[in-house]
């Protein structure tokens, strides 16, 4: 089976190479992250290393690291002398880690799972646990792990609707990869069912929660929204729709919907982010043809450019939606009008704001259904039904505020899921 999946991963590289090639010289995208996934990982990371227990955690992008954060902080209360480090997979996850996760000793890139890399920087870092945030299964790296003696844990596991599907074909691989990991954390019912499915024994499996709820309740603070209201220049009463995590699709129907709001109030702003900030000037094109000559990039305003009397602010980096979400008014969640799954809603929730969001929401139905619970989140169909239901909501600020303070209450009420993860690791560490 392996020599099957060993086939598939040259297969992939070889399709995929040039396409990896070509962003990596015309954008220099993934040329920080190139040489640790294949094990060079610099001397200065290692000796960075010191303390016991070691433990490793992975955290692919930018979504795992807010779930890994206060778990790191929480695995730093039970364990004050350890060595933690936090490996990513992506460029903009490493971002992220080094910003929000300050509990950790050392930050670095997961290998790509070849064998000899894989063996290479597990010896190397010597870890007496590794802790895998949510599930990313690369088979090579958990069974070398298990065979040099690191312990596997998963915590904050989820498996998606579409992942599942494909876990559920291959499952006779997957079985076996399964088995490698000691015990199992996980966010609800359904992710548990899932992984029994695929292989996975219930008495390794414990419900603990969404460690995502600690880490945005407590990222919520006034502080945030002071700093990025001053350097976006925008003040108290200012009335602004946020865009956030918007994809390519999408962007047009909230330019629609957005017209629609001016046209009943004038003082309206929009704040757009596009789900990945390489899209930023794509956006900003889009926004100039669609009658909107005054936008100001947010990449513009870190450079120095002050925001004057510009209504469109396009946000091009990364980092700044969750800072965004608190100067809003109403919010709309994107991924989620067009097929992809939907993004995560509980970051405008956790600021006592109003969502609205499309049909397309697989990859986060835990979340939906509280929200809807309790009319914090709205479901809308189209472009269309975006645009009446913003006017709707907007008409009542009153009630929208009451919604939103409902959604913020129900982000407070499942807090602790980082705590529990923490106790379930201390009992697998020496």
């Amino acid at each position: 089976m392996f020599i099957i999946y060993d086939i598939l991963l040259l297969i992939g590289f070889i399709v995929i190479f040039p396409y990896y090639l070509a962003v990596m010289v015309f954008t220099g995208k993934y040329r920080k992250s190139l040489g640790q996934k294949f094990g060079f990982v610099p001397r200065e990371v290692y000796e960075k290393m010191k303390g016991r227990p070691r433990i490793w955690v992975h955290a692919v992008s930018v979504g795992e690291v807010t779930a890994a954060a206060p778990i790191i902080s929480s695995i730093r209360d039970h364990f004050p002398d350890a060595c933690i480090v936090l490996s990513t997979g992506t460029e903009t996850g490493q971002e992220m880690a080094r910003k929000i996760c300050s509990a950790a000793t050392a930050f670095f890139y997961y290998p790509l799972d070849i064998p000899f890399v894989v063996r290479k920087v597990i010896r190397s870092v010597n870890a007496d646990i590794f802790i895998l945030v949510e599930t990313e299964l690369w088979p090579h790296f958990i069974r070398i792990s298990k065979a040099h003696g690191t312990k596997v844990i998963m915590v904050n596991g989820r498996i998606s609707p579409r992942s599942f599907k494909r876990y559920k074909l291959t499952r006779f691989f997957w079985k076996g990869i399964i088995k490698a990991i000691e015990e199992i954390g996980v966010i609800s019912n359904v992710d548990a069912e899932r992984l029994q499915v695929m292989g996975a024994k219930p008495e390794k499996i414990h419900v603990l929660g969404n460690a995502k709820y600690d880490s945005l309740a407590a990222k919520a603070s006034p502080g945030f929204r002071e700093e990025i209201a001053s350097r976006l220049n925008m003040k108290t009463g200012d009335r602004i729709f946020v865009a956030g995590s918007t994809h390519e699709g999408e962007d047009q129907m909230v330019f629609d919907a957005y017209r629609k709001l001016l046209d009943r109030y004038p003082d309206f702003k929009l704040i757009i982010v596009p789900r990945h900030p390489e899209r930023g000037q794509d956006v900003l094109a889009l926004a100039k043809a669609s009658g909107f000559t005054d936008c100001v990039s947010m990449s513009d305003i870190n450079k120095g450019k002050k925001r004057g009397s510009e209504r469109v602010v396009v946000v091009d980096v990364i980092g700044e939606l969750f800072k965004v979400y608190s100067l809003a008014t109403v919010v709309f969640c994107g991924g989620s009008l067009v097929p992809r799954g939907g993004q995560n809603i509980l970051e405008p929730a956790a600021w006592g704001k109003m969502v609205f969001y499309g049909p397309s929401m697989e990859d986060f139905r835990e979340e939906r259904s509280l929200l809807e619970a309790a009319g914090t989140g709205i479901t809308v169909k189209d472009g269309i039904d975006l645009s009446e239901c913003l006017l709707k909501y907007v008409a009542d600020p009153e009630e929208l505020a009451r919604r939103g303070s409902r959604g913020r209450d129900i982000v407070i009420a499942n807090m602790g899921a980082a705590q529990r993860y923490a106790a379930m690791i201390r009992m697998h560490v020496r």
